[in-house]
């Protein structure tokens, strides 16, 4: 009978060992790390614009394919052109995985030609995870303005309402003026993109800067549709299909020694709106959000939504947009010099009656 028992017992107990070296063998240490967690998706911009209705569609979906399925809370973080987000991004927030953020897309031709001294991060650092649209970016034109035109602007004094004197809405305009010869006014320091857009209707400013035609289709898809607005002049290395007949920057270089400053800047409109993680991040756990990003946008229920709301979507890989910041970052010296040089903008104007800032 003791034998008996001492053998059963035994036999349990063999049992129990195996069963638990098993769970042990099939714990996933990300699932386990997600579970329960809750992960902050910083926003660089105030609610509404472009950059808040892709990350916001992104957290919703993204999370059912992040192992243990954590909650994302999106966190606006606006100011001084999605330089405040990046530097929490990149000195404050935890390292651990839990940070999701939207990148300014200006913030790499900062950090390339050294064009804003406050921002002090470093976006080779940061921990690419993906790209949700890399679209071209347009002038657009009022459709009661006098100049609707690359060749009219060429010719006429143009007002063009902007966000901050740092953002890519200020620095393309100015580009166009050094390079392609228009005579934009250039009026910043209106605090969002839809602040502009305002102003366009209220007849304040004739243009906005910069904006995607995904991004119109988003927020305002009838002003697309209708004609209210006009793309002038895009930015790229090839035209969006959907304006195939408005000029593309690479293509209007009145001298040879630009083609290089033009390409610069079509391949930086190309970091779009780019999601990455803090710096030091385990790359096991950078791999896993890589891997959810890339399941989440061949999800059917995130591009059913994406659709509905008009939101275009041109993705890139993380390793395909960590490449393009390497691109950009490693451009030969006088190239940036240059570039730097082209789009400083001279004689800005600030509007009136509004807190300066530089959000999109």
């Amino acid at each position: 009978m003791m034998r008996t028992t001492l053998r059963l017992c035994l036999r349990i107990g063999v049992g129990l060992f195996g069963a638990a070296v098993a769970t042990h063998a099939i714990a996933d240490p990300i699932a386990d790390f997600y579970k329960g967690k809750q992960l902050q998706f910083i926003i660089r911009s105030s609610p509404g614009g472009s950059y808040d209705l892709y990350s916001r569609l992104l957290a919703r979906y993204m999370t059912k394919h992040i192992p243990g399925n954590p909650e994302i809370i999106p966190v606006n973080m606006p100011g001084s052109g999605g330089i405040k987000a990046a530097m929490y991004v990149a000195q404050v927030a935890p390292k651990d995985g839990t940070i999701l953020t939207i990148v300014s897309q200006g913030l790499i031709v900062d950090q390339a030609l050294g064009v804003n001294k406050s921002f002090k991060a470093d976006l080779a650092a940061f921990n690419w995870i993906g790209n949700l649209s890399y679209a071209n970016q347009a002038l657009w034109a009022w459709h009661g303005a006098k100049s609707k035109s690359l060749a009219a602007m060429q010719a006429h004094e143009t007002i063009i309402g902007t966000t901050g004197a740092g953002s890519m809405s200020v620095q393309l305009p100015a580009l166009y003026n050094s390079l392609l010869g228009t005579k934009l006014k250039i009026v910043f320091g209106y605090p969002a993109g839809t602040q502009v857009d305002l102003a366009m209707e209220r007849g304040e400013v004739e243009g906005r800067g910069t904006e995607t035609r995904a991004g119109y289709m988003s927020s305002k898809p009838d002003w697309v549709l209708n004609k209210k607005i006009i793309p002038v002049v895009q930015v790229g290395m090839k035209k969006d299909p959907d304006m195939i007949d408005t000029p593309l920057l690479r293509e209007q270089a009145r001298r040879p020694e630009d083609q290089p400053l033009l390409d610069f800047m079509s391949r930086a409109v190309g970091f779009g709106r780019p999601i990455a993680t803090t710096p030091g991040v385990p790359q096991e756990r950078v791999a896993a959000l890589r891997k959810a990003f890339d399941e989440t946008l061949v999800d059917p229920d995130f591009l059913a939504e994406a659709k509905k709301q008009h939101i275009d979507l041109m993705p890139m890989t993380g390793a395909e947009l960590t490449a393009v910041v390497h691109d950009i970052l490693g451009a030969p010296q006088e190239v940036r010099t240059r570039v730097k040089a082209a789009i400083e903008p001279k004689g800005l104007t600030k509007v009136q009656g509004q807190k300066g800032g530089k959000e999109e």
